[in-house]
């Protein structure tokens, strides 16, 4: 795969899957080149939901968000500065929501498209996609759910089912 092929991944992690009441606490991105950003977003002063159950599985206290959080304009500045076109997620219902969310508490809108990854694969790749996702979480031994190992798994899974059509056998690690 080359840069100007790959193209760039998101993620967010957010306080709970409610999609109307649920906001993001942190947006992972990984850019074609492979860079990875990541930022905690410390909760707007409007937004009061909060999941322990989603907290168990994202691992992030809502006081880290608090102490150590960007605010909402720093961090749709930072994808402003850093994401142009169209960007691609796995979840798109959730994390149209999300982007829409951040920018909308921070007055500003996005110099970017969200798009779905499955825009991205043919029905023979969409049929890999699971189990090549598997083999890269494996292979890479990063954490799930937390947004920049997330960006950084949907990239490296979209090179593996990608390149398994170039006649490439790649393994997720060499990219």
């Amino acid at each position: 795969m080359t840069q100007a092929t790959t193209p760039a991944f998101i993620d967010f992690e957010a306080s709970s899957l409610d999609l109307i009441a649920s906001y993001p606490i942190e947006v992972g991105v990984c850019l074609p080149d492979g860079a990875v950003y990541s930022w905690l977003i410390r909760p707007h002063v409007l937004w009061h939901d909060w999941s322990e159950s989603a907290e168990a599985i994202h691992g992030i206290p809502r006081a880290v968000l608090i102490e150590k959080g960007h605010t909402v304009q720093q961090v749709a500045g930072y994808l402003n500065n850093l994401l142009t076109g169209q960007v691609f997620c796995d979840a798109w219902t959730f994390d149209s929501f999300w982007l829409h969310r951040l920018f909308r508490a921070a007055e500003m809108q996005p110099g970017f498209q969200l798009e779905s990854i499955s825009l991205l694969l043919d029905p023979t790749q969409v049929q890999r996609w699971t189990p090549a996702r598997q083999q890269v979480i494996a292979e890479l031994g990063l954490p799930v759910h937390r947004a920049a190992n997330d960006a950084r798994i949907l990239q490296t899974t979209w090179q593996l089912v990608t390149a398994a059509d170039q006649g490439h056998s790649d393994s997720p690690q060499s990219h």
